[in-house]
């Protein structure tokens, strides 16, 4: 007898969890515990393709049989200067993020994040990423100070968190959705899945619907 396919997710983010929970998905959760840091200058969508990847080998190559192991990373990104983007990753300090929060004021910048998902039986894998273009207005210095000390900022790409109190310095998202600025592009997700070869009852609809209520916010 066959063992049943399984879906590992390979994050510890409560945000990625949540997400994939409400599309309707069993799976396992196996942070992968790799560096995650940036290379200065890189193109934003193969540097979120590339840490996802990372990631999600590292996990896939402790399994073996019908896993599908699922791997994801955000990155924000502020326009190219002088040829090269300023990717911010999570702020290792409340000094960090209030730089970070500082540079992202009034600005247009991008949100990516890079999708992985490595099929155990024969670690092939499977890459794409979604971009979220978010306008955020000009934040005076107490509200920068206000929210660095309330500590949303800590694992947050960015220093950010829009599914939290930061919402109220967006005024717009083009492009992509509210979930990929969460952490998990919900709809892309699916696809990728879907691509991989994973069961097609983890590929249902109910991952859209998810998408279009929390575009909606």
């Amino acid at each position: 007898m066959s063992a049943a396919p399984r879906l590992v997710l390979a994050s510890a983010s409560p945000r990625r969890r949540e997400l994939l929970a409400r599309a309707g998905l069993r799976f396992e959760i196996e942070p992968a515990g790799v560096d995650e840091s940036l290379w200065p200058g890189a193109e934003p969508l193969a540097a979120a393709r590339e840490l996802a990847e990372r990631k999600a080998r590292a996990v896939a190559v402790r399994h073996r049989g019908p896993v599908f192991v699922l791997a994801a990373d955000t990155v924000v990104a502020l326009e190219p200067r002088a040829g090269e983007y300023e990717l911010l990753g999570k702020p290792g300090s409340a000094l960090e993020a209030a730089g970070m929060l500082g540079s992202l004021s009034g600005s247009r910048h991008s949100v990516v994040t890079g999708l992985c998902v490595v099929r155990a039986a024969d670690q092939a894998a499977f890459l794409d990423a979604e971009r979220t273009w978010v306008t955020m207005r000009v934040l005076a210095a107490h509200e920068i100070e206000d929210y660095v000390a309330s500590g949303e900022w800590r694992d947050k790409a960015g220093g950010y968190a829009i599914q939290e109190s930061a919402d109220r310095f967006v005024t717009a998202l083009d492009g992509g959705g509210f979930d990929n600025v969460v952490g998990l592009p919900v709809p892309r997700t699916l696809a990728l899945l879907r691509a991989a070869g994973a069961p097609a009852e983890w590929t249902s609809p109910a991952g859209a619907r998810l998408a279009g209520e929390s575009g909606a916010r």
